[in-house]
């Protein structure tokens, strides 16, 4: 039941952290911030198809670079697949074997029969998409070859846990991002709208637009279906966010706890994995008393504030304990208001680091530098200066200057992010 005897009674074992790694850069942020293992695409066979992906020379190059930090890479190959789809499988495969990555993530049964007969040595993931909701479908994939199944994010914590009493395979969840209107992703609406098809990796996300009522004899007047002048947002849902929920699912026997967002900024997936470890070594260092009633453990209250800073859409359980309601949807927007913004990363150590800009900045600027754990460091830019030497006292997206902050920030490291949050309006005089 992944737990290990303590002297004081039995302790859930550490699950693996997943991130996600659209890019290579998105890939070194999800390390240096404590994955354990991350998942990216190539150029074919991949759900994200617009998250820039790998080419073949640079997925070696992020294996080696993994694997060197001891993080595992995990491939999607996790499209529904047409006939034409299967051409150039058997290839892909064996170039992924000879890389030397961790596992296969495949939704596809037809995909999954070829990688057991060509690369029968790689393990192989089932992806979410081939929504498993049961106990028996999860022996049916096991018994198919499958070594981990994530499991489709309509389950309830009790039915994710009776299927680990029925089965001994891995089981994988999603904790946090994006969720599809759709079961499971299985979505037809951008086929429809937009002639891109959500299956083969190319969605063109119209849950997330605005939605507004017409009459086939008045064209061109639109009629709000709430009383909002800008429409409303029908099928947007809150994002996932299970964080407060870790200590259940680990007492579960979750083996794997999966971030989405290979599309989202460095930002977003340095954040987002960075409170998720801390979370989890917080955890790991409970006594074992505390994992008498697991559902009574709390983490406190800075990681429920530092997640509110990541998030795009508000935050939802989703179906871990019912199904979801209206109050799990946004009506009013595509996103929420986003108050805290990446300004920096950093490029090379010392106690005026070299940075890369991402946002404007300015001297004078409060800005915080998020540590590996969940404390951050406040800062306040008193310098910025050009390798030339030029002193600066703004810099713009993309330029690459020495940063000098009160107090020095002699204890950032390479790949490290600077925020800063947004000022607070001014108040008006009454």
């Amino acid at each position: 039941m992944n737990k290990k005897e303590s002297g004081k009674g039995m302790v859930p074992l550490l699950p693996e952290l997943l991130a996600p790694a659209g890019t290579f850069e998105k890939l070194v942020t999800a390390i240096h911030y404590g994955a354990d293992a991350v998942y990216l695409g190539g150029r074919q066979f991949s759900l994200r198809a617009k998250a820039g992906n790998f080419s073949a020379e640079a997925m070696a190059e992020a294996v080696s670079y993994a694997h060197a930090r001891g993080v595992k890479v995990y491939v999607t190959i996790n499209i529904l697949a047409h006939n034409q789809d299967l051409k150039d499988l058997d290839q892909y495969l064996l170039s992924l074997q000879q890389m030397a990555v961790d596992g296969l993530i495949i939704a596809d049964p037809g995909i999954l029969l070829r990688a057991r007969t060509v690369v029968p040595q790689l393990a192989i993931h089932l992806s979410t998409q081939a929504n498993v909701t049961n106990y028996a479908a999860a022996a049916f994939w096991l018994s198919q070859g499958a070594v981990r199944l994530n499991l489709a994010r309509e389950l309830s914590l009790a039915e994710i846990s009776e299927i680990r009493q029925e089965v001994g395979g891995e089981l994988e969840i999603f904790v946090h991002g994006a969720l599809c209107i759709s079961y499971s992703g299985r979505c037809m609406l951008s086929n429809y709208m937009t002639g891109r098809d959500a299956n083969q990796g190319n969605c063109a996300h119209p849950c997330r637009y605005s939605y507004a009522l017409t009459e086939e004899k008045r064209p061109g007047q639109y009629f709000p279906v709430e009383e909002d002048e800008r429409g409303t947002y029908i099928f947007n849902s809150k994002d996932l966010c299970l964080l407060e929920r870790l200590p259940e699912l680990m007492a579960a026997g979750v083996n794997s706890l999966k971030i989405e967002g290979r599309m989202k900024s460095i930002f977003y997936v340095g954040g987002v994995v960075r409170i998720y470890r801390a979370a989890l070594d917080f955890l790991a260092g409970l006594p074992a008393e505390a994992w008498r009633e697991p559902a009574t453990i709390a983490l406190p209250a800075i990681f429920r504030d530092e997640i509110a800073m990541t998030g795009t859409r508000g935050t939802t359980d989703n179906f871990i304990d019912q199904p979801p309601g209206s109050n799990e949807m946004i009506y009013h927007a595509s996103r929420a208001v986003q108050t805290v913004h990446p300004v920096a990363v950093i490029r090379a150590e010392g106690d005026s680091p070299l940075v890369e800009a991402r946002n404007v900045m300015h001297t004078g600027d409060k800005i915080e530098y998020m540590l590996p754990g969940i404390e951050v460091l406040a800062l306040t830019v008193v310098a910025m200066r050009t390798d030339q030497g030029e002193e600066i006292t703004r810099a713009n997206p993309g330029n690459i200057f020495f940063l000098t902050t009160e107090p020095l920030l002699s204890d950032g490291r390479k790949n490290g992010i600077l925020r800063r949050k947004d000022r607070p309006a001014p108040q008006a005089l009454v």
